[in-house]
């Protein structure tokens, strides 16, 4: 969803790179778990999130649904978010001890967290949001560690093209017909949530359906 502040706004007036040091690290959060709670339907999840909840929790997107995601409206764009729990307006994996209950494959805002990304020339650089983390004794930890996210490479170009992706669309969803509206938002939940992709192939096969897409609805 797109965000109308400026950087000024939310952050510390800095701009982060892999290799650079932020003070993010809240020391293993001990026992906080504000950020879990009251997040309504923010906690989008992209392609690569679903991929690792389906095999962290063996269910496949059906499942998923059932239990621990649903499905929201982004400015024209049907996309996953994670489910708050009914009733207690904290995520559905937030145990009654304030832990992740699937802290290894936790979705990429959640890895990111207080930090955030900046898009800008079709690429990403990184932000240290100042204002969201209710922890302020943090320490400096170097962005990629922080991450915690295997293959940093072909990861941060697949942001890249995920996120480029969805703004395209969603800057042209104005010219679809409401049919083929509704057949690019069915295309795009089948291709990159419903199908499961290979272990080992993730990021190859990605890319190719991102292509897909964009061939299909010459976005």
């Amino acid at each position: 969803m797109k965000r109308n502040i400026t950087l000024e706004e939310i952050t510390d007036g800095k701009i982060y790179g892999l290799n650079d040091m932020v003070k993010a690290d809240c020391l293993d959060c001990r026992g906080c778990s504000d950020c879990c709670r009251g997040m309504g339907n923010t906690i989008s999840l992209d392609p690569l999130d679903i991929h690792r909840l389906k095999r962290n929790l063996n269910m496949d997107f059906r499942e998923l649904m059932a239990k621990c995601v649903e499905l929201s409206n982004i400015d024209g764009v049907m996309l996953p978010n994670l489910k708050m729990l009914e009733g207690k307006d904290r995520c559905v994996f937030l145990s009654g001890a304030g832990r992740c209950e699937i802290h290894s494959a936790r979705p990429g805002i959640c890895r990111l967290f207080p930090l955030g990304r900046y898009y800008h020339d079709r690429t990403h650089s990184y932000i240290l949001q100042v204002n969201e983390c209710s922890n302020k004794n943090r320490s400096k930890i170097k962005v990629s560690k922080w991450i915690d996210t295997e293959n940093l490479n072909e990861f941060e170009e697949y942001i890249d093209n995920w996120h480029f992706l969805i703004r395209d669309i969603q800057d042209n969803i104005g010219k679809f017909s409401p049919s083929e509206h509704q057949k690019m938002n069915m295309k795009l939940l089948n291709l990159f949530f419903v199908m499961p992709f290979s272990e080992n192939e993730f990021y190859s096969q990605c890319s190719n359906r991102i292509a897909n897409m964009r061939n299909q609805f010459f976005i």
